[in-house]
This record gives C-alpha cells, structure tokens and sequence, in this order.
C-alpha cells in the first residue's frame, strides 16, 4: 500500500531510526509512557475481557507496546499510513498491526479505547480527525491523545515533524467537544522541563545559530535532542515520572509542554 505524498508530508521518515534508537531509554518517552499508563489502567479496569484498543499513528510502536501490555484480557491493533514506521513497531509489539488511513479505516468493528499520541498536530484538518475517530468508536468508548502544548514553544522541533500547530487547554477542549465528545479530563504535563525546553529553543532562535542551511540545522537540532546524556537523562526521568500520580489521581497540571486529554463518545 502506497501512501498518498500527504502522507510524508505530514511526517518525514527519516526520523523513525533516530526515534527507535532512542526512544526506549529517553526521558521524554519514558516520561509520557508513564503519564499514558496511568489513564489507560483507569478506562480499562471496568471493560469486559475482549475489549478492542487501537492506536493510530502508531509509528515505531513505543507506547503500542505499552498499550499490549496492559491490555491483556482485550485485543490491541496499530495503525499507520507509513510501512516505514510499522516496520520498527513489529520489533516491539506482537499484537496486530494495519497500514492504513484513519480517514478511510480498514475495520468493521469499533474500539472501546483509540490512541491518538503526538499524531494531532500533524493533519490540517485536525477536526476532521476528531470526527473520524468519533465515528471508530463504541458507545462511552474512550479517546486518549497527547499533543504538543504552546505556540509559543514553537520550535525547529515542530518544524521538522511537520507539525501545523501547538495546542493551549481550551482550543483542544474546544475541538473535541465541537466533534461529539465529553471531556473527562485534561491537563498539561511534562512540566518539568519547560524551562529547559524554552532555554534550548530561545538559543536555537538566535540569528548566529541560523548561519547553516536550514533542513541540515533543523534535522541536527531535532536529532539531538534525541541524544542520551547519562545522570541528567535518569533525574529527568525521574522528575517526570512523578507527574503520572498526579494524573492518575486527574489533578490538573498548570503549566507544561503538552497536553493529555480523555474523551469519551458523547
């Protein structure tokens, strides 16, 4: 299955093998792993053995894998438009894995819980997305996303992963009910490292830094954030870690880097 050139517009290949590479160890990873498990232990607990889970845009499978492992008495599925990306997931997870397009999904059955984690900002459309995955759904059927937070963090990041926006609390609250969905619970989180986040990109921004071509400075920017530095990489690991108590018991975060939201099927 040939993906439409949109497709590789709304994400660039290439960084799938940096992301595999690092992304069992990074911080970051870890850290957001860890806030989703919290959510996802608590929407399926009260579901019948054979419940369905699926993640779309479910990339090099990091957090699929995650998902398969709490979700043993139900059935898990990834999804992407990209074989690239599938083609690392399968050395991580044993569930099944779909190419496809969520706009066009390739199943009769609806899901009781759908990942959507850092897909969002890719699609210009992004209510059309919510709709769609709307329409994927069982009745009281959960949506569990993760975006990037604050246009004004925006960043060489966002750029080179093709990311059209970052979100503020109330346009994403806004958007998933404006598409059919009841809002359970929202917050930022990865709070932590927002300075060091701000830090990083200010001096990016800086008119010396941008002397270089600029695809060339954009990947070596974004792939070296991927980069493991021992002792900082565990205490910030370590300080992230801790957020997942506070949403697991859904306290609101003021502040933070992104966004994690719970939605059910109105």
């Amino acid at each position: 299955m040939e993906p439409p050139p949109e497709a590789r517009v709304n994400y660039d290949p290439a960084y799938f093998a940096p992301l595999f590479a690092a992304e069992d160890r990074h911080f970051w990873f870890r850290a957001r792993n860890c806030a989703i498990a919290a959510l996802v232990r608590q929407v399926t607990a009260p579901l019948p053995p054979g419940y369905r889970v699926l993640e779309v845009g479910c990339g090099t499978g990091n957090v699929l894998r995650v998902l398969e492992e709490l979700s043993a008495p139900g059935s898990v599925v990834g999804m992407d438009f990209l074989a690239d990306g599938l083609r690392y997931a399968r050395q991580r997870a044993r569930c099944g894995l779909v190419q496809g397009d969520l706009h066009s999904p390739p199943f009769r059955a609806s899901f009781d819980l759908i990942g959507l984690f850092d897909v969002l900002e890719h699609f210009a459309d992004d209510r059309l997305v919510l709709r769609d995955l709307h329409r994927m759904l069982a009745p009281g059927g959960a949506l569990l996303i993760t975006v990037p937070a604050h246009a004004w963090l925006w960043s060489y990041f966002d750029e080179a992963g093709h990311h059209r926006r970052r979100y503020d609390r109330a346009e994403l609250a806004g958007k998933l009910v404006d598409c059919g969905y009841r809002l359970e619970y929202l917050s930022e989180y990865l709070a932590s490292i927002l300075p060091l986040v701000w830090l990083r990109r200010w001096r990016a921004s800086l008119p010396r830094a941008r002397r270089t071509d600029a695809a060339a400075r954009t990947y070596a920017l974004a792939t070296d954030e991927l980069r493991i530095v021992p002792g900082i990489n565990s205490l910030l690991a370590y300080l992230l870690s801790q957020e997942a108590r506070l949403i697991a018991r859904r306290r609101v975060l003021p502040i933070g880097t992104a966004i994690l939201a719970l939605a059910r099927k109105g």
